[in-house]
């Protein structure tokens, strides 16, 4: 079914604190080049002790208000992706409702980790297209930092906080929507989990923290296998080639795990855009913190073809193509 849906604005917060590689030194035992060399980050940006998801969520959002110049009061639905929300229950979701006397609109989490907010367009898409809905906020929210363990030294240099947000409405006549691709692989979950209730995944133990845990190497060599794979699928059902695709926007978890994606998919290094530098790992806001930062240089331009790709515990992962026509 050809798109009905439009990406038309859209708007990121990362909190002010930093933490640099200079401080995780003092914390465990790493160096600044050791871990540039693995991960390609410098600094992360960390959420205060009374700042949660919603909040970063909000001020997110405020941002696309003003920049774009939106009102939210005709806003439908509400879908927020995020692993660390403020609270079992309510959803992050109906506290966003709440704070912007959204009037007349569904309002729900999803979680699908790192392919979070992928997962929340395609589903804004279909939402849309299949007129159930006209204009639906898309927002990723994460604190990672308030569930990262700081004495494993394989997973604290990676992870920090951030938001992102988008609108996507009803434009028949110019969508943005172009192709998808999604796959699961159940199988792997326990490379990269935190538990709550239960302390074994299919018989077997795990480290019952309530913090992050992960097997980097695993994630790892599943991603390199995989995402390739996606994106000739992607380009497949479109009959695009890799020339036309203007920017490729992967999750940002690690820089030498993008490389390795783009060296097998045999896609340019610099047709890719990352936020993992300066931002660290932001698992589902990773990808529009990268893509408002392609606007923001100047990189993007309006009518230019991208590849989102959204991948991680799970394991999951979700692929789209989308005009930029903003």
């Amino acid at each position: 079914m050809k798109s009905k849906a439009r990406i038309t604005a859209i708007g990121t917060y990362v909190p002010h604190k930093k933490l640099l590689n200079a401080d995780l030194e003092k914390m465990v035992d790493t160096s600044d080049e050791w871990i540039i060399q693995r991960t390609g980050m410098k600094e992360r940006r960390i959420a205060g002790d009374e700042e949660y998801a919603s909040n970063l969520a909000f001020h997110a959002i405020e941002n696309l208000v003003a920049t774009y110049k939106k009102d939210l009061q005709d806003v439908d639905c509400i879908i927020v992706a995020t692993t660390t929300p403020d609270y079992a229950f309510p959803s992050v979701a109906c506290q966003i409702q709440n704070h912007f006397n959204i009037p007349h609109t569904g309002a729900f989490d999803l979680n699908a980790t790192c392919a979070g907010f992928t997962y929340g367009l395609h589903l804004a898409n279909n939402l849309i297209t299949s007129e159930a809905h006209n204009k639906i906020l898309v927002v990723a929210t994460e604190t990672l930092s308030k569930v990262t363990d700081y004495s494993d030294r394989t997973t604290c240099i990676l992870f920090g906080d951030g938001a992102g947000a988008v609108l996507v409405e009803r434009d028949a006549e110019n969508p943005s929507f172009i192709a998808a691709h999604m796959g699961t692989n159940g199988e792997g979950g326990a490379h990269v989990y935190r538990t709550t209730f239960t302390t074994t995944m299919e018989g077997n133990p795990l480290q019952a923290t309530g913090k992050m845990v992960q097997n980097g190497r695993e994630v790892y060599k599943w991603a390199a296998r995989t995402l390739p794979l996606g994106i000739q699928e992607l380009l497949h059902k479109t009959g695009l080639q890799k020339d036309d695709i203007d920017w490729f926007v992967p999750h940002s978890a690690n820089m030498r795990m993008i490389e390795s994606i783009c060296e097998k998919a045999k896609f340019p290094i610099e047709k890719t855009l990352t936020s993992m530098e300066y931002m660290g790992n932001t698992s589902s806001a990773s990808i529009p913190l990268a893509l408002h930062l392609g606007i923001q240089k100047e990189k993007v331009k309006n009518g230019d073809t991208l590849l989102l790709y959204g991948f991680g515990g799970g394991l999951t992962h979700l692929g789209l193509i989308v005009k930029y026509n903003l």
